[in-house]
């Protein structure tokens, strides 16, 4: 038996060696590019270094049985913790990995089920553990999901004490479009910033993918991403709506990136955007000339937006 487990140790570097040779002479071709499944376990990019005065930081995901918070909930709950540098951004080391289901208490919809292969099976009598979760977040100094605008506030509602904590988005907070990427879903983003592939729609690989991201660079500057949303996530921003901005201003207004607010979802009814706070007087002076035929800009509401309410349901 401790001959066999010794050969079977032996070959295992071999194959990943002959592996990565096979990986690299497919490249040198130029007619092939080779996707690797993402394995944080032997991820050769934490660095592992003892530093002073590291944080942790949580990659979270859901499942959801929609996508309304207020009426929807959690069906699964995938949590990765790392330990890195605030100072350089270097991510040192995996430190938990949490996952769950919840059962809603109601049936799956079809499309659920299709879009995450979760069953009616696999979460019925479950619950999330409320210990385990609650740890995780009095650990944390920061919170980043792909698509915290949709992920925080299911977790806030699940989870109050998630709303004290500061968040970040790798879809929202990121330049995607100077780096030349068209689409911003994680399974193309990892494979433009690394060649990974993940297993989609499961919230632990998926919480584990926006980790394989952050320990990327990004394909056109060569930037590491997480340094980049470290400093991005910092960022104070202004909320401006353009509060009874003339109606045949619409147009101009989406041009330049305004969204429209009915109201509905609290806040001002109006066309809206968010600048970082030192653009707040370039932007009011912009529609005080292109969109107020009085330059009167006294009807404009701004709402100054950190990363403890960014994404949150207190930043509407």
């Amino acid at each position: 038996m401790k001959k066999s487990n010794a050969r079977n140790y032996r070959e295992e570097p071999m194959n990943i060696l002959e592996a990565e040779i096979a990986i690299t002479a497919l490249h040198a071709t130029g007619e092939y590019t080779v996707l690797r499944k993402l394995n944080l376990e032997r991820d050769p990019r934490f660095t592992q270094k003892n530093v002073q005065g590291t944080k942790i930081g949580l990659c979270i995901d859901t499942e959801t049985t929609g996508l309304n918070h207020a009426e929807d909930k959690i069906i699964e709950l995938g949590i990765v913790a790392f330990e890195y540098d605030p100072m350089t951004g270097a991510i040192i080391r995996i430190t938990d990995l949490y996952n769950g289901f919840e059962d809603p208490d109601c049936p799956l919809a079809k499309e659920i089920i299709e879009i995450t292969g979760i069953t009616d099976e696999m979460v019925a009598g479950q619950a999330l553990d409320n210990d385990r979760v609650m740890a995780l977040a009095g650990q944390a100094s920061l919170v980043i999901a792909h698509n915290s605008a949709f992920d925080r506030k299911f977790v806030e509602d699940r989870y109050p004490v998630f709303a004290n904590l500061p968040w970040a988005c790798t879809v929202s907070q990121l330049d995607w479009a100077k780096e030349r990427i068209i689409s911003r879903t994680l399974e193309y983003l990892l494979y433009k910033c690394g060649g990974y592939s993940i297993n989609a729609h499961r919230a632990l690989d998926d919480a584990e993918g926006v980790l394989g991201l952050l320990l990327g660079s990004f394909p056109v500057t060569g930037m590491s991403i997480f340094k980049a949303l470290l400093e991005k996530s910092e960022v104070l921003t202004s909320r401006i709506c353009a509060v009874g901005a003339p109606f045949d201003k619409k147009d101009i207004l989406k041009h330049r990136g305004y969204r429209w607010n009915d109201g509905s979802n609290k806040g001002n009814k109006g066309w809206w955007t968010d600048v970082s706070q030192n653009l707040e007087e370039d932007e009011l002076s912009y529609l005080g000339t292109e969109i107020y035929p009085s330059g009167n800009t006294g009807s404009v509401d701004i709402k100054r937006i950190d990363a403890y309410a960014r994404f949150s349901v207190r930043e509407a």
